[in-house]
């Protein structure tokens, strides 16, 4: 069997919801747990964070799978419904939705339901993605009130820039005075704005990528905050090249020894989920010791420079991310960020379980 896998640790999520809970012990935690819960398999992460007051998916099928599975907490749609034939599920299985356009509303006004269902109606404070405008968030929560087919409300908005300089002040701003009189729960922080920002915890909390052990704000290490990863990709050396100096290695030999240079073959590649576009130097662990990556990396191979790594040879573990390379600097090294790699893991990848 090929030796590349990803283990989960269901521990390292419950210590980073523990962390939201001490920075936020006054809201209710909406845990994120979409794109298959950041590639960690949507319903190990809910197993991890069943202490969490609620789970928000993106796709219907999703909720549905953690309603079957046992799971009785509020379950958010972000996206909301997209068709009036998928109302009736969302109100059988008593599953929240985001309301955040028109035909949203006049779905819901036309819908018939066995029961009413209830709604976070979101604001739009400047990240022009999904949301009503400020001009029209008043009378849309009004229709939404009055709408037989509604149950209980919630206010919401985005923040674009919670982990930038720029901040929250303008969106918070805007979603004050767009949500001034009306008394119903509100929900603003992510990641960034629950370590950032305490005056935005409000009555629900959206915690994503802090769950996962990476960090929300570019610079700053997820240990910083005392997260955990919860994933950790690894795999194992299948050969060794002994390269001469001018040697190179590789797809387009974008890299050339300057030295004797023994270089590790990982079986891991970018049909697993590793990025392609990771440049030589990219941080990674040999035999328990920290290296860098050479060369481009190919459909399911990769290099590593273990000259400096004696003990290393054919079999020797390697760490992708995880525990001892953060995903965040892999992220940082290839020019992105962490969310992307974790939520790119390939369904070829075998996954293991821990708790």
């Amino acid at each position: 069997m090929r030796p590349i896998s990803a283990t989960i640790n269901l521990e390292a999520l419950r210590h980073n919801l523990r962390v939201v809970q001490a920075t936020a012990p006054h809201s209710r935690i909406m845990a994120v747990v979409k794109a298959n819960g950041y590639g960690h398999g949507v319903l190990n992460v809910a197993r991890g964070l069943k202490a969490a007051d609620g789970f928000a998916v993106l796709n219907l099928e999703e909720a549905i799978s953690l309603r079957e599975a046992g799971f009785k907490q509020t379950l958010l749609l972000l996206e909301g419904a997209f068709s009036p034939d998928e109302l009736e599920l969302v109100s059988q299985h008593e599953i929240t939705l985001v309301v955040h356009n028109v035909r949203q509303l006049d779905m819901l006004e036309k819908a018939a339901l066995s029961q009413p269902v209830s709604v976070f109606a979101k604001l739009n404070t400047g990240m022009n993605r999904l949301g009503f405008s400020p001009s029209e968030y008043k009378a849309a929560v009004e229709r939404l009130s009055t709408c037989f087919s509604v149950g209980d409300i919630a206010l919401m908005t985005h923040f674009a820039t919670a982990d930038e300089s720029l901040g929250i002040d303008d969106p918070y701003r805007i979603f004050s005075e767009a949500s001034v009189g009306m008394r119903y729960p509100v929900s603003l922080a992510n990641s960034a704005a629950i370590l950032r920002y305490p005056h935005t915890h409000a009555d629900w909390v959206r915690p994503g990528i802090m769950l996962y052990g990476a960090s929300p704000i570019a610079g700053t290490p997820a240990s910083t905050f005392q997260l955990r990863p919860a994933m950790s990709l690894r795999s194992e050396v299948i050969a060794v090249q002994s390269l001469k100096q001018g040697d190179s290695v590789g797809y387009g030999c974008k890299f050339t020894a300057v030295r004797e240079s023994r270089i590790a073959v990982v079986a891991c590649g970018y049909a697993d989920g590793y990025p392609r576009h990771a440049p030589n130097g990219t941080p990674i662990q040999v035999a328990g010791k920290a290296t860098h990556t050479v060369g481009r990396v190919s459909m399911d191979m990769l290099f590593a420079d273990i000259t400096d790594i004696p003990q290393a040879d054919i079999g020797s573990p390697v760490e992708l991310w995880g525990e001892q390379v953060p995903v965040d600097s892999v992220a940082e090294a290839a020019g992105t960020v962490g969310y992307e790699l974790l939520c790119a893991l390939a369904p070829r990848v075998l996954v293991k379980v821990i708790n």
